[in-house]
C-alpha cells in the first residue's frame, strides 16, 4: 500500500490541519503553527498517517508537545468516534474468533494500518478535558494484557459530564463503538 501523498493532498491535509489549529487554539495555546507545519512537511509516512485519521473522521488536531521527545502529539478530536472506524471489534484475536457476523475489522489492526496508536485510559481522559467528546458514541482504548488475556476489552465515553471506562467481551462491536488514535510528530 502507497503511503505517500501526492503533492495536492499533501498542501489539502497542511491547509486543513492549519484552519483546526486556529479554530481551536485553546487546545495548544503554547504552541506555533509554523514548527508543527515545518515538522509535518518534513515527514511523508506521518503526514500520510494525518491524513488516513482524517479520511477515516477523526478530525486530527494537535494536542500537546513532549519537550523530551521533541515531538507533537496529534489526537483525533471529533466530537464523536470517527465514523469510519466505528463496528470494529477490539483486536485482530477478537476478530478471528468470532464465528460468524464477522466485523469487517478490528480497532488494533486499523490503528496498525493507519500508523497510529489506539488512546489509552489516561490520554482519552486528558482529551476529555479539551473538550466534550463521545458523548453519543464510545471508544475501545488501549486494554491491559492482563485483562485482554481473559478476553476482555476496555472502552470509554462522556455521560452525565464525566468520563467512564467500561468493559466488554473483546469480540463485541456496535454502530456507536469506534476508537481514537494518537500520532506523534
Amino acid at each position: 500500500m502507497k503511503k505517500a501523498l501526492s503533492p495536492k493532498e499533501r498542501e489539502e491535509l497542511v491547509n486543513t490541519l492549519k484552519a483546526r489549529f486556529e479554530k481551536n487554539i485553546q487546545r495548544h495555546k503554547s504552541l506555533d503553527w509554523i514548527k508543527v507545519q515545518a515538522r509535518l512537511e518534513a515527514d511523508a509516512e506521518k503526514l500520510w498517517s494525518l491524513n488516513e485519521m482524517e479520511r477515516s473522521g477523526g478530525e486530527p488536531d494537535v494536542v500537546a508537545y513532549d519537550k523530551k521527545t521533541r515531538e507533537y502529539i496529534f489526537y483525533d478530536c471529533s466530537a464523536e468516534s470517527p465514523k469510519d472506524r466505528r463496528n470494529v471489534c477490539y483486536d485482530h484475536e477478537a476478530l478471528e474468533a468470532r464465528k460468524e457476523h464477522k466485523p469487517g475489522d478490528s480497532a488494533v489492526g486499523m490503528a496498525a494500518d493507519m500508523g497510529i496508536e489506539i488512546l489509552t485510559e489516561e490520554q482519552y481522559r486528558e482529551l476529555q478535558k479539551l473538550g466534550n467528546f463521545d458523548m453519543k458514541t464510545s471508544s475501545w482504548v488501549m486494554t491491559p494484557a492482563e485483562i485482554r488475556k481473559l478476553g476482555g476489552a476496555l472502552f470509554c465515553d462522556r455521560r452525565y459530564d464525566t468520563v467512564f471506562l467500561y468493559h466488554n467481551g473483546a469480540e463485541s462491536y456496535y454502530a456507536a463503538r469506534g476508537f481514537r488514535g494518537s500520532l506523534r510528530v
